[in-house]
C-alpha cells in the first residue's frame, strides 16, 4: 500500500513560512535540491492544497527554460510538471500540469487511493497536512529543519493536532545545516 508522506521545511523554531509568507530563509542548495528530486521522482503523485498549488504553479512549469538555472532545478521542473497531481480546492476553478481538482478531502476516497499501484502520495502544503491529520491520512513525516530562527510565522503543526506518537526511521544532515527527521507512525 503506497503511502501518504508530508514533505515540508520547517525553520528550527517549528515556522513553515515566516510573516507574509516568506519563504527567503529556505537554505537550498544543489546537494539539498538533488536530494529532493531523487525523492520526489518516485512519488506516484503530488497532493496540494490550492495555495501551495498555486506556488508551484507559478514558477516550475517553466523553470527549465532559463539557461541560468542549475541542473538540480531544471530536473525538478520535469519531475513536477509529469507528475500527476490532486489539488485539494474550493474555490480553483481548474488546474493545468497534469493536476486533477478536487474539492473535499474524502477520507475513504484517500485510502482508496492509497492502496492503488505506483509510487507514496507527496503531500504538500499545511493546511492540507491538517486535514489529512485530523483524518488519520498521514503516514510519513519528512520534515527539513533548517538552521534559522524566524521568532514568528505560520507553524507547521497547530494547535489541538496530535498527540501522535511516530517513530524516527532516518536522520541526515545536509552540508547547509539543513536536517531531515524522517518519521513515520
Amino acid at each position: 500500500m503506497r503511502r501518504i508522506v508530508v514533505h515540508m521545511s520547517v525553520s528550527l523554531d517549528g515556522y513553515f513560512e515566516g510573516p507574509g509568507g516568506d519563504l527567503s530563509w529556505h537554505r537550498v542548495d544543489d546537494e539539498l535540491h538533488e536530494h529532493f528530486n531523487a525523492e520526489l521522482r518516485t512519488m506516484g503523485a503530488f497532493l496540494n492544497g490550492r495555495i501551495a498549488y498555486e506556488l508551484m504553479a507559478a514558477y516550475w512549469p517553466t523553470a527549465d527554460q532559463d539557461p541560468a538555472s542549475p541542473p538540480a532545478v531544471r530536473e525538478y521542473a520535469g519531475i513536477w510538471r509529469e507528475m500527476p497531481k490532486i489539488v485539494y480546492s474550493r474555490t480553483l476553478e481548474r488546474a493545468d500540469w497534469n493536476a486533477t481538482v478536487v474539492r473535499e478531502v474524502d477520507p475513504d476516497e484517500v485510502r482508496r487511493l492509497k492502496a492503488e499501484p505506483g509510487g507514496d502520495l507527496a503531500l504538500g502544503g499545511a493546511d492540507l497536512m491538517t486535514t489529512f491529520m485530523r483524518h488519520d491520512l498521514v503516514d510519513e513525516w519528512r520534515t527539513y529543519v533548517h538552521p534559522v530562527l524566524l521568532g514568528r510565522g505560520r507553524p507547521l503543526f497547530p494547535i489541538g493536532v496530535g498527540p501522535t506518537d511516530l517513530r524516527l526511521v532516518e536522520s541526515r544532515v545536509f552540508g547547509n545545516g539543513v536536517v531531515l527527521l524522517r518519521h513515520r507512525r
